[in-house]
C-alpha cells in the first residue's frame, strides 16, 4: 500500500484499519499523522482492538473456569472445592496494605529513610520561569498518547493518576508487549503501580521514584510527585529514541 512522505498508509478506510491486530503499528500510524480524520479512524481502530481482545480474554478465562468446574464434577468434592477456593480467590479485592512511614523519595540505598532524609527529600517545586507552560505541554503529551485506551481520562497530574491505569496505559503505549493492558484492575490500584514503574525501569530505564504502597496510602498522588516522575520517564524514552522532540519538558 502506497504510503504519505511522513510514512503513514495512504487513504485508508475503517475497514483495513479494523483489521489491524498489531497495538504498535497502530500507535505508529497514529503518530506519523497529522490529519484529524485519520487520526480519528485510527483511535477509534485502537480503542475496537483493545476491547476486542479484552473480551477474548474474559471468553477465554470462562472457559478455563467452566473447564476446572466439570473436572471437579468428574473427581468428586475434594476437586470441586478446591476449584470453588481458587475461584474465590481470584475474586477477591486485595486487603488494604499497611502504611509506610516515608514520603516517596525518602528512600535511601539501603531501603531505609531516615528522618532527615524524610523532611529533606521532598518533590521539587516548579521553579523555573516556563514551568507553567512546560507542565501543560507535558500533560497534553500525556493526554494525547492515553487518549485511545479506555478507562483514562487525564485531566490532572493527581486524582487522574490514583489507580495506577493511567501510569499503566502511558507506558503500554511505548512497550505494548510488556503486558496486558485490558486485564487491568482498577480496584487493585497497588499492583497497577507496582506492574507500571518495573516495566519502565525494565524497559525504558526509569528509576522508580515513586512507592506504590505510598501512593495507595493518599488519597490521592501528589501532583509534584507524578509530574516529577513523568518528566524522567520522558526523558528516558527521549534518550532510547522512542520520543523524538527538540525541548524536553
Amino acid at each position: 500500500m502506497e504510503s504519505n512522505a511522513d510514512g503513514a498508509p495512504a487513504s485508508m478506510t475503517s475497514e483495513e484499519l479494523a483489521a489491524i491486530e498489531d497495538e504498535e503499528v497502530l500507535n505508529k500510524m497514529l503518530d506519523n499523522t497529522a490529519n484529524f480524520e485519520e487520526r480519528r479512524m485510527i483511535r477509534a481502530a485502537l480503542r475496537d482492538l483493545l476491547k476486542k481482545k479484552r473480551d477474548k480474554r474474559e471468553q477465554e478465562r470462562g472457559t478455563r473456569q467452566q473447564d476446572l468446574r466439570q473436572q471437579g464434577l468428574s473427581k468428586g468434592g475434594t476437586t470441586a472445592g478446591g476449584v470453588g477456593v481458587g475461584r474465590a480467590s481470584m475474586n477477591q479485592q486485595p486487603s488494604t496494605d499497611r502504611p509506610t512511614a516515608q514520603p516517596p523519595f525518602s528512600r535511601t540505598a539501603g531501603g531505609k529513610a531516615s528522618p532527615a532524609a524524610a523532611s529533606a527529600q521532598k518533590c521539587p517545586p516548579a521553579a523555573a520561569p516556563n514551568a507553567k507552560n512546560v507542565k501543560q505541554m507535558l500533560l497534553d503529551w500525556c493526554r494525547a498518547k492515553t487518549e485511545p485506551y479506555e478507562g483514562v481520562h487525564i485531566q490532572n497530574f493527581s486524582s487522574s493518576w490514583k489507580d495506577g491505569i493511567a501510569f499503566c496505559a502511558l507506558v503500554h503505549r511505548f512497550f505494548p508487549d510488556a503486558f496486558e493492558y485490558y486485564i487491568l484492575n482498577p480496584n487493585k490500584p497497588r499492583e497497577n503501580f507496582q506492574l507500571a514503574f518495573s516495566t519502565a525501569e525494565r524497559l525504558a530505564g526509569c528509576p522508580p521514584l515513586l512507592d506504590p504502597d505510598d501512593l495507595v496510602r493518599m488519597k490521592e498522588p501528589d501532583w509534584k510527585c507524578v509530574y516529577t516522575y513523568i518528566q524522567e520517564f520522558y526523558r528516558c524514552l527521549v534518550e532510547k529514541g522512542l520520543v523524538k522532540t527538540k525541548k524536553r519538558p
